[in-house]
């Protein structure tokens, strides 16, 4: 009898102490896993976006304002707008054109937008100042075949003059050299001198139109 109270004292106590031992080591385990660490959890903490308190957000939204403030600041013209001036200049219609390409570069150390388009009867280069939307170079040539398609009317050597004057705004008609030139259709060729810039031209006398347009900075 004695044996047998011993034998279940020895059970009893050896149940308690196992009891003990799971009830000491489950809330280790517990604390050690967080929610999205659990196996079949359908949270994942890597995927998520970080909050509006993480330090990195707040960075890379402060770069990204930086980098919209640094593409056109207070003053400069936008590339939208450097296109359009190098369209009316060109004379060219917008339906006209394709293949625009506009960057940022910077021509005798003065920030420009290099702007380039095609049309079906020729290339256009422009060069045009951030700051003020200046053009500070141009350079393109009309395929003549297309000048009949064109259209336009016959123009004199004075109002060839004209025709350059008004792309080239505060220009003197004084200051326009134009001789005319035999063969073919024949032309007018020309030079200004104006404002540090050089414009050299010819124009198709049937049509009044530019034939050939350059124009750069000169120190």
């Amino acid at each position: 009898m004695k044996h047998c109270a011993w034998l279940a004292a020895t059970i009893f106590l050896s149940v308690l102490l196992a009891g003990c031992s799971i009830v000491i080591h489950t809330p280790g385990a517990d604390t050690s896993l967080s929610p999205s660490a659990q196996p079949g959890s359908q949270e994942t903490v890597s995927s998520a976006p970080p909050s509006s308190g993480d330090p990195g957000s707040s960075v890379q939204a402060e770069n990204s304002q930086d980098n919209v403030q640094d593409s056109v600041q207070d003053g400069e013209i936008s590339s939208e707008e450097a296109l359009a001036l190098a369209l009316e200049n060109a004379g060219v219609p917008e339906d006209d054109v394709r293949g625009v390409k506009t960057e940022r570069d910077r021509e005798n150390d003065i920030p420009v937008y290099q702007v380039e388009f095609e049309t079906r009867y020729g290339d256009y280069d422009f060069s045009i100042a951030v700051s003020d939307g200046r053009i500070v170079d141009a350079d393109y040539e009309v395929d003549e075949e297309w000048l009949d398609t064109l259209g336009g009317s016959p123009v004199t050597l004075e109002e060839a003059k004209t025709i350059v004057q008004q792309k080239v705004p505060g220009s003197d008609a004084a200051d326009i050299q134009i001789r005319e030139e035999g063969g073919g259709r024949g032309r007018y060729e020309g030079e200004l001198f104006h404002d540090g810039m050089k414009y050299e031209f010819e124009i198709d006398p049937q049509t009044g139109i530019i034939l050939d347009w350059n124009a750069d900075m000169r120190e």
